[in-house]
């Protein structure tokens, strides 16, 4: 309701386009440079003026935020996706770690922004363990119901170790943790 009482709008769907593409631009930002990147470098990359993304996102932790957002739901949605375009189920897994090891890039970005916010970033973490350990879960079982992976891990353990890998990443530019992730991935493999 707005202070009119009357309901607010829905945003039209070309709005929903522009400020998903605006966050995938921060979000690949976020990646490269960190949390801390200039705005003009996430306008750039996005192709609009800084002040579209002040307009949006008035502050650095409102656009950290909402990235965190978009790239759960996004790689929520992935999921599935990835399961369905094939080939295989272990690539659709595959491909899905690289989506998440990019979001845990920027994840841990956002535990500095919010570290006076604990109740806060508790919240957002445990909607994100409820998001994407389902995800992670259905592409675990599809490879293992394929006999392409072992079938004695779970999700929950899978994703805290991808996430132990990608700790250091934001602070040495010679550490690779999507590498290291392929690799974790790989000693999943059966053995033939």
């Amino acid at each position: 309701m707005n202070g009119l009482g009357q309901a607010a709008r829905p945003r039209r769907a070309d709005a929903r386009r522009n400020q998903a593409a605006l966050l995938d631009a921060a979000a690949a930002v976020f990646v490269r440079s960190g949390v801390e990147a200039p705005v003009r470098d996430i306008a750039a990359e996005a192709g609009v003026g800084t002040a579209t993304i002040y307009r949006h996102f008035p502050t650095r932790a409102d656009l950290i935020i909402a990235v965190y957002r978009h790239q759960v739901e996004a790689c929520a949605a992935a999921g599935p996706a990835l399961l369905a375009a094939g080939p295989t189920p272990y690539a659709a897994l595959g491909r899905w770690i690289d989506m998440f090891v990019d979001f845990l890039v920027t994840k841990h970005g956002l535990a500095a922004v919010l570290r006076g916010d604990s109740a806060g970033f508790a919240s957002l973490h445990s909607w994100f363990l409820d998001r994407l350990v389902p995800v992670c879960a259905q592409l675990l079982d599809a490879a293992a119901d394929a006999g392409e992976i072992r079938s004695d891990i779970k999700a929950y353990e899978l994703m805290r170790g991808v996430g132990n890998l990608c700790v250091g990443a934001g602070d040495d530019a010679g550490y690779d943790a999507r590498r290291l992730a392929g690799l974790l991935i790989a000693g999943l493999r059966e053995p033939h």
